[in-house]
């Protein structure tokens, strides 16, 4: 894969970082069922957080996930076809990767700006979670998966031209 330490390492510290999300959100929901359990009183703001959380989560992880060749395809075709139609093959995942992120990146920009302007929340009551934070951060680890991509096409076509 990739040979760039300093991109991979940001891509790890980001999926270091939603490990760790992981292990507080699963405190929460802990607290929230034992609060249900024990004292018929939920977690205020508990079902918010996990919405909001798990997107979060799985965008974070994205990069790390593009990098080590992690992310969901299949082989039928790749295996049956010879090595040259699999550079191309690749190519052309790599050019959907870039462009799939691209399109979340446009697509996610207005929406961001609205729920920031309007200060837009999850949830009634004791507990408002705001938007923002987690539509700026599909934003943000999206350019960043492009960007993956990118250097996994350019890397392959440097190999190939050496």
């Amino acid at each position: 894969m990739i040979q760039d330490r300093y991109t991979s390492s940001i891509a790890e510290k980001v999926h270091i970082l939603s490990a760790t999300w992981v292990i507080v959100l699963a405190a929460i929901i802990f607290i929230d069922v034992m609060g249900r359990y024990l004292f018929s009183t939920p977690l205020l703001g508990a079902s918010e957080i996990i919405k909001n959380s798990v997107v979060s989560i799985t965008f974070l992880q994205l990069p790390l996930a593009i990098y080590r060749g992690g992310m969901i395809r299949t082989t039928l075709i790749y295996d049956l076809v010879g090595l040259k139609v699999q550079k191309y093959l690749k190519a052309l995942m790599y050019i959907c990767g870039f462009l799939f992120f691209i399109g979340t990146v446009v697509s996610s920009i207005a929406p961001a700006q609205e729920a920031l302007l309007v200060s837009e929340y999850e949830g009634e009551g004791a507990l408002r979670v705001p938007t923002y934070p987690v539509r700026f951060l599909i934003i943000f680890t999206s350019i960043f998966a492009a960007w993956v991509y990118l250097k996994l096409f350019l890397q392959d076509l440097r190999e190939e031209n050496a």
